[in-house]
């Protein structure tokens, strides 16, 4: 009989088995043994992560949370950690996107890494990056929750540097790398003050400890323990998903490979920060002031990102700001206190974003490794399915009617609109309504650049332009059509009370944040002609998008460079990406290594250590060398040295003793 305490450890153990097989053994294997492995684990992952939902669903409302400690970790004095797993609504559903969105990545790599070196090593890389980020979504406590926030840390390290004999792509993993343990030192802190508050990193300790002390003042400098905790675990979450000013890593991971980009840096690592934050949701609810920062970073990272994506040329790189801009509304959406909003982003996001990257990679892999859509143009006859399914996530996230996307990101901007917490909500809805209109713009403008229009390729690479195998355009058609419905579970009352699914995922998702949702004050009653009357104004705005953007780049191609010319100097600050990299080069890297350079490796290192054990060595061999002198072989010299030493001792003890 199924039981879940046997089978949701299956949902991330199957994956771990599958990279171990192929680290230790896939080496001379074929391409064939390898997809058995390494797809075989990750389909039977997310057929375990489904049998596991059809259980939870027959579990008593008495019994949700589902908790189960299999074996005690760590343990030392009044320290101790078990290994459990945790499965409530807000768990199930990471589960259920992780597994099937990476299932479909996985697919998608069987073409797009068919002649690619290091095939089973990519393969071991997914299948443990799998592990590690379901290993995360199921934890029980928060030990086990940064072994996983740390392991998807270093599978992406693996991932962006795949191609490691390119110092473009060693660099950019490098660069993650780092960045990301300035977040995970904050995340750290937070662990230790937790575990200072409430005597335990258990969930169900250190949520019920929270839920029964006071709310604390939203001023800063009133706040207390819940305000350090909450701002500690959101520098984990700015680091994690890429928020100002620590976003700086996520375009560079470009560099790896499209699945990657799509597994990895859309749909579900960088969604971790979004995910530790809902699931503190208590912790947060308690700390007003927190839970505004979360608001203000995430509405000023989304506008951010999204003026940059306005004027970049590499596919995957608009897809990058694009990604850091959609993060921002997701945490716009938690800082409003509106959770189960920003989570229904995060999956919708998942949905449309992957099938943004992987088309973006079915693009690439058509046009022979070009990633410069000026250089593109007029593919649509040529790779019909990826063009078809490339318009669907547009649409998706430029927030069309009826598409996943405007469901989504609509119930952020209406609950920010509205959130009886946020003193600025009225501005944060501007600002996050104005980067959605240039969502729309830069999106638009991707497509006809890289799908209408008159074709900008050599002839040399037209000749290499073909649609991609069904391997590659099968995930691309599943996720096109999750990008049209996956919104519907999710549609908002004020289109019709009737309608069955009417805020389905907020009411499935309401157990979660139920302590949180207490603690917010009511809303003012709004109609549903106000709501309905925002949402007519973003689809105006979104096309608006469009119409500029195809008379841009379609009806008057000329007119977008005689606009850059006018407003050259702007232009060429948004193509530079505000000069950030070279503020924090010329800020963080080059005095740190000067610091190193001149202070710790010269003057301390050379100057004092080595100074002193080179010191001391050269003064042991000049008294070596006076010793020397002593030892002349001369049995005549010894000899009068032994009777002066006696004479010596002698005259100590007859004259000295009394």
């Amino acid at each position: 009989m199924l039981d879940l305490v046997w089978l949701l450890p299956l949902v991330p153990l199957l994956p771990l088995a599958g990279a171990g097989l192929l680290g230790l053994r896939g080496r001379g294997w074929s391409h064939g043994e390898v997809n058995l492995v390494g797809l075989g684990s990750t389909a039977l992952s997310l057929a375990a992560a489904i049998a596991s939902a059809v259980l939870f669903f027959q579990l008593p409302l008495t019994e949700i949370p589902w908790k189960h400690d299999y074996f005690t970790w760590l343990k030392a004095g009044g320290f101790q950690v078990q290994t459990s797993l945790y499965l409530d609504q807000l768990s199930l559903l990471m589960m259920l996107v992780v597994t099937g969105v990476g299932f479909l990545i996985h697919v998608y790599s069987v073409g797009y890494m068919h002649h690619e070196g290091g095939y089973y090593r990519f393969f071991a890389y997914l299948n443990l990056f799998m592990f590690f980020m379901l290993l995360l979504v199921l934890a029980g406590n928060y030990v086990l929750l940064f072994v996983g926030w740390e392991g998807v840390g270093l599978c992406s390290y693996l991932l962006i540097g795949f191609y490691f004999l390119r110092k473009s792509a060693s660099d950019a993993g490098k660069k993650a790398f780092i960045v990301n343990r300035i977040g995970d030192f904050g995340f750290t802190l937070a662990l230790l003050l937790i575990f200072w508050t409430f005597g335990s990193l258990e969930y169900t300790n250190v949520f019920a400890g929270a839920s029964v002390m006071p709310v604390e003042p939203g001023d800063w400098s009133q706040a207390g323990v819940l305000t350090a905790i909450s701002l500690l675990l959101f520098t984990g979450a700015i680091g994690k998903s890429a928020q100002l000013p620590l976003y700086v890593w996520l375009p560079d991971a470009m560099e790896g490979p499209t699945p990657v980009s799509a597994l990895i840096h859309a749909a579900t690592m960088v969604a971790a920060g979004v995910y530790m934050v809902a699931r503190s949701n208590i912790l947060f609810a308690h700390a007003p002031f927190a839970l505004a920062t979360v608001a203000v970073i995430g509405c000023l990272t989304a506008f951010f990102a999204a003026t940059i994506a306005l004027v970049q040329n590499d596919i995957k790189r608009v897809l990058a700001y694009s990604t850091v801009s959609q993060l921002g509304y997701m945490f716009l959406g938690l800082g409003a206190g509106a959770f189960a909003a920003g989570i229904f982003h995060l999956m919708t996001h998942a949905f449309f974003k992957a099938l943004l990257f992987l088309g973006a990679g079915s693009v690439i892999h058509a046009m022979n490794g070009q990633q410069d859509i000026r250089k593109m143009g007029g593919l649509w006859p040529r790779i019909r399915a990826t063009a078809a399914t490339f318009w669907i996530a547009t649409l998706a996230i430029a927030g069309a009617p009826l598409f996943s996307g405007f469901f989504s990101k609509d119930e952020i901007l209406w609950q920010t609109f509205t959130s009886p917490t946020l003193r600025i909500g009225k501005l944060l809805w501007l600002l996050g309504l104005i980067a959605a209109t240039m969502t729309a713009f830069y999106m638009f403008r991707l497509v006809f650049l890289t799908f209408h229009g008159e074709g900008r390729y050599t002839p040399e690479t037209a000749k290499h332009i073909h649609e991609s195998p069904r391997t590659m355009t099968r995930p691309l058609m599943v996720l096109a059509l999750l990008s049209v419905v996956g919104g519907w579970v999710g549609i908002p009352a004020a289109l019709g009370e009737s309608v069955h699914l009417a805020n389905y995922l907020e009411h499935f998702l309401e157990p979660v944040f139920a302590g949180a949702n207490q603690l917010r004050p009511a809303a003012l009653p709004h109609p549903h002609s106000e709501e309905l009357g925002l949402m007519g104004l973003t689809t105006l705005l979104a096309v608006a998008g469009f119409a500029v953007a195809y008379s841009f780049y379609i009806r008057n191609p000329e007119l977008a460079n005689q606009l850059a010319q006018t407003f050259r100097a702007f232009y060429q600050v948004l193509v530079n990406k505000y000069y950030v990299d070279e503020i924090y080069y010329a800020v963080v890297v080059r005095p740190l290594h000067w610091l190193s350079d001149r202070v710790f490796w010269q003057a301390f290192d050379v100057g004092i250590v080595d100074g002193a054990v080179n010191g001391a060595a050269a003064r042991a061999q000049e008294m070596g060398a006076w010793l020397r002198r002593w030892q002349s072989g001369n049995t005549r010299s010894y000899g009068t040295w032994v009777a002066l030493g006696a004479l010596a001792v002698l005259t100590y003890f007859i004259f000295g003793s009394g």
